[in-house]
């Protein structure tokens, strides 16, 4: 099968025999943290010990669903004078994706400077007539890490993708969350053929973390350094937010996005909210999850119900929920349509949005980027959103899960065996 056709919208649907950091022995984190979310102590590791720095002074708007989000990054796209740049899972053909070719290209034609990665995997199916409309038009594009089959059978480095979302118009106005360009995310999500997602349009000094995320990509795949006062302007205080753009890749030296949520969940005191479209956890993260039930920590998490994309997946995923339900952990399935958003919320101040899943893909192969943002109201608007989802789902207590049919449980086992190469 060519990769182009492949029908899947997410690489995390892949059962890889190769992938790196799935299989052998590895040594796990022990984090020992004594400190909590509200305590400076936890903003001062978050930025030194991970990095980059938290800053002051942003704002971050959220866009629920398509209906939303499409309109204000094509505002962006349209409203850029000197530069666009554009990172990319998913970037496929339809009405959305010829939309934004539309838009780039007219910017390209008006002499701004555009720059586009899509992932070779993700974006396997644009239409060929995107491509060379953008590159006619003089946008900079580039399939990130396009597949060569001598390669696949010679390395396991063809396995390492890009799923970040990244889109920064002028070096100031950007964008992120979980949203691909497809018409899967069109709409308001009201019915199974369009999407349930949240992405965050982002002002302020941390704007230029998310283009340094960017840039670090663009280099890989072309070698040239985007810099200057066109990509990073100086940028004005737009908030009050604390924010910090934390990015990860397999290749990228010792940063770890599963770090990242380890040291939040272990940060928790009060209460922790999750929301991930693919949950298929290893033990260390099952194990932090239980830890924070035993401190007390009331634990929810959203995730799709059947109508998800990628169904081994959610088999898999559903192997593992015995000790977190057992535990207490509230798990709830979406129901009306497939659910993207990727969330954590924790002890109502510290907030992770951004390209990442729970799952091991994301936390050892993939090239992603999150934005953290510690701020009170800000938390309170998105466990408002996290709580509208709530009333659409369906949870799934301990009694239930243990009396699912047996052809269930087989399967679930069996997706399970592949579940640390998800």
């Amino acid at each position: 099968m060519r990769w182009k056709h492949l029908p899947i919208p997410c690489l995390g649907a892949l059962a890889l025999a190769t992938a790196p950091g799935c299989g052998g022995h590895e040594v796990p984190y022990v984090i020992n943290s004594t400190y909590t979310i509200s305590e400076p102590q936890f903003a001062r590791t978050m930025g030194s010990l991970l990095g980059p720095p938290i800053i002051d002074g942003n704002a971050v708007t959220a866009l629920v669903n398509g209906d939303q989000i499409f309109p204000a990054m094509l505002e962006a796209i349209r409203g850029a004078q000197q530069t666009i740049t554009l990172e990319t899972f998913i970037y496929w053909s339809g009405e959305i994706g010829a939309e934004f070719t539309h838009a780039l290209t007219e910017r390209a034609r008006a002499g701004v400077k555009v720059h586009v990665i899509i992932d070779a995997v993700g974006g396997g199916k644009i239409d060929e007539e995107f491509i060379v409309a953008m590159r006619g038009a003089g946008v900079e594009f580039h399939l990130y890490k396009p597949l060569r089959w001598h390669e696949i059978s010679g390395s396991h480095k063809w396995n390492y993708r890009t799923h970040r979302k990244l889109l920064v118009t002028d070096g100031r106005i950007g964008f992120t969350g979980g949203v691909g360009i497809a018409d899967e995310w069109s709409g308001n999500a009201h019915s199974p053929e369009h999407w349930r997602d949240t992405h965050y349009r982002v002002e302020g000094p941390v704007v230029g973390q998310l283009q340094a995320a960017f840039v670090d990509n663009w280099i890989e795949a072309t070698g040239v350094v985007l810099d200057g006062e066109e990509y990073f302007p100086r940028l004005e205080a737009a908030g009050p937010m604390r924010a910090q753009v934390f990015r990860s890749s397999a290749e990228g030296g010792n940063q770890s996005m599963q770090l990242m949520y380890l040291m939040s969940i272990t940060a928790a005191r009060h209460n922790l909210r999750l929301a991930t479209p693919y949950f298929v956890p290893d033990d260390r993260t099952v194990e932090s999850l239980l830890e924070a039930r035993r401190r007390g920590v009331k634990t929810q998490l959203i995730v799709p119900g059947s109508m998800i994309d990628v169904e081994t997946v959610r088999r898999a995923s559903r192997a593992r929920w015995g000790p977190l339900l057992a535990a207490g952990v509230e798990i709830c399935e979406f129901q009306p349509t497939m659910f993207h958003a990727k969330l954590m919320i924790t002890d109502d101040r510290w907030v992770s949005i951004g390209s990442a899943n729970l799952d091991n893909r994301s936390f050892k192969l993939n090239d992603e980027a999150n934005l953290n943002v510690l701020d009170r109201e800000f938390a309170a608007e998105q466990t408002r959103v996290f709580e509208d989802d709530l009333k659409r789902c369906k949870r799934i207590t301990h009694e239930r899960w243990l009396a699912r049919p047996w052809r269930e449980k087989l399967t679930e086992r069996f997706a399970s065996l592949l579940g640390s190469q998800l």
